[in-house]
């Protein structure tokens, strides 16, 4: 099993914030060189230079055998391009040979394919290096997310003793692009499905980025999860915005032609609008800016049934999130009044673990997390002795 670094530093490699962190995201999972996304930065003037700069470094890497670069140097080409640009498919069939086929074909995983309301959600199922596991941990990532991007992070827990599944659900990755699923926010279904799937019970479930809220869903409905650990949350998408606005926008939605119109202007305008309200339809599988920004805010404080979440629950957020304001760490820490515990961890600068799911210093991040749940097993092993005492 490949054993990666997690090189520490959140790097100013690019003054556009969106590219810079997609530069630093590769770079801190441990799958790209500085050196190569350095060499990005130089070449990438906007977003139009993105695809083919990625591309290009791609088949450079690939040229020189180094696999695991290209992919998720093809994964990061993948990311901007548009889902009207037959492109988008080719590059995520590129990441995907140069992932299963070259940099991880000898891996110890197994490829599953999980039944799923007529279709499938892919999952791996990595094994402890351990004779004997310590337990399972179930992960996931959030909004567009591949399965193969944690795969460094999957192999950290399984060093460590700990078999580690892995699943795309609905919006995500193969389970949109291969099997037409698209994106929910009753995640306790795709969590159900894989969990009964492994015959799997007493888990930890880790979501990522978008999944900081599925993963309190799922645990909402889910009594096999035991423990929950979220890696960026959101809680509320639209109490992002300050009070007056998220009124004022509340109202205007129900104005849906004007409101189209709105977004429309909006695309023309800016690549980073064009991108984010097109990716948004392309994973919700709508054809208006309004209908999917239905999907979008049904992953609200009433969806989540944060009152309902009964297990132990790690958070880990950034100071400095580019995405999430910080505000709502502190609103998801207090709506889980019911939980058996509530661990939360707000990183910094100093620490270079600031940003959007701690990318700058994945390495803290997963020895928190480790730390943590080897903890709180522990504490329910005593308290289960007690009780038998």
């Amino acid at each position: 099993m490949k054993q990666f670094v997690f090189p520490v530093g959140y790097h100013a490699l690019h003054p556009v914030k969106i590219i810079n962190y997609q530069l630093n995201r590769w770079h801190s999972l441990g799958y790209v060189p500085l050196g190569t996304v350095k060499d990005a930065a130089e070449k990438i003037h906007d977003f139009d230079d993105w695809k083919n700069v990625m591309t290009g470094l791609a088949k450079k890497a690939a040229s020189e055998g180094e696999w695991m670069t290209a992919a998720f140097l093809y994964r990061a080409a993948e990311f901007f391009v548009l889902p009207s640009d037959p492109d988008k498919e080719m590059l995520y069939d590129r990441f995907a040979d140069a992932f299963y086929t070259h940099a991880a074909a000898d891996e110890p995983f197994e490829r599953h394919r999980v039944p799923y309301e007529g279709a499938y959600l892919p999952a791996l199922r990595l094994p402890a290096e351990q004779e004997q596991a310590l337990g399972t941990l179930v992960i996931h990532g959030g909004f567009d997310s591949f399965i193969e991007e944690w795969y460094s992070c999957a192999t950290f827990f399984a060093a460590h003793g700990y078999d580690v599944v892995l699943f795309e659900g609905p919006g995500q990755g193969a389970a949109l692009k291969k099997a037409g699923l698209p994106l929910t926010h009753e995640w306790e279904k795709p969590v159900g499905a894989v969990l009964d799937h492994f015959h799997l019970d007493n888990v930890t479930l880790l979501g990522i980025s978008m999944g900081g809220w599925m993963c309190f869903r799922a645990a909402a409905f889910e009594p096999r999860i035991t423990r929950v650990i979220a890696s960026s949350i959101a809680y509320d998408y639209m109490q992002f915005l300050p009070e007056p606005a998220r009124v004022f926008f509340s109202y205007l939605f129900r104005f849906r032609g004007l409101m189209n119109r709105i977004a429309a202007m909006k695309m023309n305008a800016s690549f980073q609008e064009r991108w984010g309200i097109n990716n948004l339809m392309y994973i919700t599988k709508t054809t208006t800016a309004m209908d999917a920004t239905d999907f979008l805010i049904r992953f609200n404080a009433e969806n989540q049934h944060p009152e309902l979440v009964l297990q132990d629950v790690l958070i880990l957020t950034g100071a400095e999130d580019h995405f999430i304001p910080l505000k709502m760490h502190a609103r998801q820490v207090q709506a889980l009044q019911n939980a058996r515990s509530v661990t939360a961890r707000i990183f910094t600068r100093e620490e270079q673990a600031q940003n959007h799911c701690q990318v700058g210093n994945i390495g803290l991040a997963l020895d928190v997390m480790l730390e943590w749940i080897q903890k709180t097993e522990s504490a329910e092993k005593e308290t289960t002795s007690q009780g038998q005492n």
